[in-house]
């Protein structure tokens, strides 16, 4: 594992540390190469009759059902070009895409943006974990007569870093929740290192979680406090909230999954199966699960998306304000952790192949995760153009929790915290419903 590997968030990347995204490099040049360069050989395949091209292949389209025969349209819109004209044309679209990739991926790689924001106070620290107390930073609103707000335990994904909900001064809801008078608490889990690497769920739940539940308590005086989780979060606070309710105010979750067959992205059986079998013994070989493992299952929900973007940033005024927040959210991204390898194995087989939450089988320490149980407020933000969490996986949480308020923006699993309207569209919100708890 690298320095940069161990890194805590919050620290300034060293100017010589070259940044490695977008990760895994070589995955997302060879789809874009394949993708495009393919399109020469689709074109020679259509002209000689591919079987698609048949009116009687199911694929062509089903004239009787008013559907348009996709691929005799294409031949008809073709048929006329100049066979020369036309290849040329192909050729240099191609060549242009894959300019403008490499120049997005170059400028993104050379831009002079570092996160240089400094972490608010460490309250407390055990392993690789620590809990930052934004309660204590300089920022945080103590109004005059203002009616005290509840303590927030924010508890991000395992796989990704605690940052992104303290991106940068403009974009952080830690600090804008500071400064609306709460005082957030974030777990920051750092990477599995030594004996975490053997660390399953119930571990980090019953381990980290509730002992930093527990500081929190003892700094407010044992108010409860409200657990706010975020993506992969969202189920370990939902399984602290069910151990720990007597403890525990509120229950707000963000891009929470829940059932992980649910959605269009939801990968089939065969390519799970196929994930599991390759992934898992590599992890267990390794004692974790390597960070471009894991972004290259990522890539299986949208294997282009990761083109789209750097060809689009390739547009954008590098020193334009932009072009600093799409390189600030991609430094996060590209500075994933390791998942250690029991965790791995209870992600990929229990919950994405096996479903165990939906089915309601999922467990920690040994007792069923039963939502339906929970007697809590809850809150459920479900980001309407979710990719990495499909809106089906968790509208099926809010299915199946007792009592819960429902928030629907209209933006993407990070855009919906670090987006530009994340504040009016989510933040405002919650902050809203979070005062709510305190009257």
């Amino acid at each position: 594992m690298t320095a940069a590997t161990r890194r805590h968030p919050g620290k300034t990347p060293r100017e010589s540390l070259p940044r490695l995204g977008p990760r895994p490099l070589p995955l997302h040049l060879a789809m874009a190469c394949t993708t495009w360069t393919s399109s020469s050989a689709g074109l020679t395949l259509l002209k000689n009759g591919w079987p698609l091209s048949n009116p009687n292949n199911p694929a062509s389209g089903n004239p009787e059902n008013g559907q348009a025969l996709g691929i005799e349209t294409l031949l008809s819109q073709i048929e006329g070009l100049e066979g020369d004209d036309f290849n040329k044309a192909l050729t240099q679209e191609v060549s242009a895409r894959l300019r403008a990739l490499l120049d997005g991926i170059q400028s993104y790689r050379s831009h002079p943006y570092r996160r240089d924001l400094e972490d608010p106070p460490s309250a407390w620290q055990e392993g690789s974990a620590r809990l930052l107390d934004f309660g204590l930073a300089k920022h945080r609103s103590k109004r005059p007569g203002a009616k005290s707000k509840p303590a927030v335990l924010v508890v991000p994904s395992l796989i990704n870093r605690s940052y992104v909900l303290d991106l940068s001064e403009k974009r952080s809801l830690c600090r804008w929740l500071a400064g609306q008078g709460f005082r957030p608490f974030l777990m920051d889990w750092g990477a599995p290192n030594g004996t975490e690497q053997r660390f399953g769920l119930s571990d980090y739940t019953c381990g980290y979680l509730e002992r930093a539940l527990d500081h929190v308590l003892s700094v407010t005086a044992g108010r409860p406090p409200v657990l706010l989780g975020y993506c992969m979060g969202g189920l370990l606070t939902l399984a602290l909230a069910q151990r720990r309710a007597e403890d525990v105010s509120g229950l707000a979750l963000l891009a929470t999954p829940w059932d992980f067959h649910a959605g269009e992205n939801a990968l089939p059986d065969g390519q799970l199966a196929a994930v599991s079998s390759s992934c898992l013994p590599l992890a267990s070989r390794l004692g974790y699960l390597p960070v471009d493992t894991l972004q290259s299952l990522f890539a299986l929900l949208d294997p282009m998306a990761v083109t789209r973007k750097f060809v689009g940033f390739s547009k954008l005024d590098p020193d334009s304000q932009s072009a600093r927040e799409f390189v600030a959210v991609e430094d996060w991204i590209n500075d994933g952790v390791p998942l250690a390898a029991p965790v791995a194995g209870e992600c990929l087989e229990g919950w994405y192949r096996r479903n165990l939450t939906a089915r309601g089988e999922w467990e920690i320490d040994g007792e069923k995760v039963r939502p339906e149980h929970l007697d809590l407020p809850c809150l459920a933000i479900v980001p309407a153009q979710d990719r990495i969490v499909p809106p089906g996986s968790a509208l099926a949480l809010c299915k199946a929790l007792r009592s819960v308020e429902l928030l629907r923006p209209r933006s993407g699993h990070v855009g919906m915290v670090v987006g530009q309207q994340a504040r009016e569209d989510t933040w405002q919100p919650l902050a809203a419903w979070l005062s709510a708890l305190a009257t």
